[in-house]
């Protein structure tokens, strides 16, 4: 095997999935590495996070108006640090086209449900886990998918599945799936850094193995 896949993590909240990831990665020693995070908002947990499990963390700000020179500032930090796959755990801020250009097939996000249900602009967090207990639905998830200009809307990558209790709540569903999402993450990276999963990631190419 040749060098580790070199992971960004981009952030925006609390940091969960960060933590779980590291941890785990910690005690597994697996084949990829996180060699940085990215927040957007200054002072969140997430950076924390990063700091505690001494991690290479930077605050970069929303786009704002200047999509295109936030863009250049997170490619010029991810390319400083050798960064091979982005993942979004718990990002909120729309990635601009140039950067989407910039990183096709190279960045993923991981979200609380079965996409293509309960996905796209404000659903997420605590809004996803209400719809699928207003829905009345018998099992809910995670989905690992490819990062496209449309929310949401990329091609999925993974899934795991949960069964929901007839007595859960937002908050006891949000706690229950916080393992099967870093479990489902950890899998997915792993197949992207043993050449399972090839990089630029397409699905056509999703069975296929190549050099990143």
């Amino acid at each position: 095997m040749g060098s580790p896949l070199e992971v960004a993590v981009l952030v925006s909240g609390e940091g969960t999935t960060l933590d779980g990831l590291a941890t785990r990665l910690e005690r597994s020693r697996g084949p990829f590495g996180i060699a940085l995070v990215v927040a957007d908002r200054p002072g969140i947990r997430a950076l924390e996070v990063a700091a505690r499990h001494g991690l290479p963390h930077v605050m970069l700000g929303r786009p704002g108006a200047d999509p295109a020179g936030w863009s250049a500032r997170l490619s010029a930090a991810l390319e400083a640090h050798g960064i091979d796959l982005v993942v979004l755990a718990g990002f909120l801020s729309i990635l601009p086209p140039p950067f989407l250009e910039r990183w096709a097939g190279r960045a993923v996000n991981l979200h609380p449900s079965l996409l293509p249900r309960y996905g796209g602009r404000g659903m997420h967090g605590r809004r996803v886990h209400e719809a699928v207990l207003q829905a009345g639905e018998a099992e809910t998830g995670v989905t690992v998918h490819l990062v496209t200009g449309a929310v949401d809307a990329g091609p999925p990558i993974a899934q795991a599945r949960l069964a929901v209790r007839p007595d859960d709540t937002p908050e006891s569903l949000r706690e229950r799936l916080r393992p099967v999402e870093v479990d489902l993450l950890y899998r997915t990276l792993e197949r992207f850094a043993r050449g399972e999963l090839a990089l630029p990631y397409s699905p056509e190419r999703a069975a296929g193995t190549a050099p990143r």
